[in-house]
């Protein structure tokens, strides 16, 4: 059975876990307690030298990075569950695109906001509210993008949904929850995209814990 090592709350564990869910791949979860610091153990950074969760062990196939361990299961598994990349040329291109968009035009902002409005009041630091406002300024208008796309079709992708689109969830959820729900909900075809990828049985299954 694969392993899978990591944190049950860590946005990188639950994206592989959700994948896990996709293909219908059984998994366990061994958990890296990250409070106590288990990632950053001798015993672990010889298996993920960067001391962060997750990292997978596929019948002693090690990977760490939880977008190459998502596609390494999805092309593992092509015949479980969804299909989620496409193997046509011209659909897998338009998957990578929406897979920069993800990457670039939305995580890596959002991302930062959730550590100012959720990590770092967890470890009792203050949030820095300048920031938050610059990384919105920022993100406003890609979401704009977003509504423009989602205007024309069902996904980031094409009218299937892939990889692009459920990366979104771990951070997306987060940022939805902590104020930000008005940014998705103004907006009639990011509303509608968000609600069909949020309310995935998959993603329920692992939204509270891997």
């Amino acid at each position: 059975m694969l392993k899978l090592y990591g944190s049950p709350f860590s946005t990188c564990t639950r994206l592989v876990a959700l994948i896990c869910k996709e293909k219908n791949i059984p998994y366990e979860l061994i958990q890296v307690d990250l409070a106590k610091g288990e990632q950053k153990r001798p015993s672990y950074t010889a298996l993920q030298p960067f001391g962060q969760v997750p990292y997978i062990d596929d019948d002693g196939f090690i990977l760490y990075e939880s977008r190459a361990i998502a596609r390494y299961l999805i092309k593992k598994y092509p015949n479980q569950g969804a299909s989620l990349i496409p193997t046509d040329p011209k659909a897998e291109a338009l998957f990578e695109q929406a897979a920069s968009i993800e990457t670039f035009n939305f995580t890596a902002f959002v991302s930062l906001i959730v550590f100012e409005k959720v990590f770092k009041p967890r470890r009792g630091l203050q949030t820095n509210e300048d920031r938050i406002k610059e990384l919105l300024a920022t993100l406003v208008p890609k979401l704009d993008a977003y509504e423009v796309i989602l205007s024309k079709q069902k996904y980031l992708a094409g009218d299937s949904v892939t990889l692009a689109d459920l990366a979104h969830l771990p951070y997306g959820t987060l940022f939805y929850g902590v104020g930000y729900a008005e940014l998705f909900d103004s907006r009639p075809n990011v509303a509608r995209w968000w609600k069909d990828i949020s309310s995935r049985p998959t993603w329920l299954a692992v939204k509270d814990g891997a």
